[in-house]
């Protein structure tokens, strides 16, 4: 698993951030990125604490900053894009409308729950 992943999976637990999923999307032709990277949280604090994070970790340990952010006005659903990795951070409720796991079912999913 690439180091950028490892950083984020490392930096939502930092927050303890709940139910992390990746999925591996290399093998799926028409995918928007490589990986994905989902977890959810339990308020829209916690969202944007969790999404803080990552940003910070990724750019203190990786000198990498995301490409585009989206849903901090709501925080209901941040997405974080890395352009290989996006990142997902989920209100639960929010998490489990979308459902991304199946509608990428196709991918090499992982959990990555302690």
């Amino acid at each position: 698993m690439p180091s950028e992943i490892e950083t984020i999976i490392d930096a939502i637990r930092n927050k303890k951030g709940e139910h992390i999923t990746t999925i591996d999307l290399r093998n799926i032709g028409d995918a928007v990125c490589d990986f994905f990277v989902i977890c959810d949280a339990t308020s829209t604090t916690h969202v944007k604490a969790i999404a803080e994070s990552i940003e910070e970790k990724t750019t203190k340990e990786l000198r990498e900053k995301p490409w585009h952010v989206e849903g901090i006005e709501h925080q209901e659903w941040i997405l974080l894009d890395y352009v290989n990795v996006v990142v997902h951070v989920f209100l639960e409720e929010v998490r489990n409308f979308y459902r991304l796991e199946e509608l990428w079912s196709d991918g090499i999913i992982e959990e990555h729950n302690d």
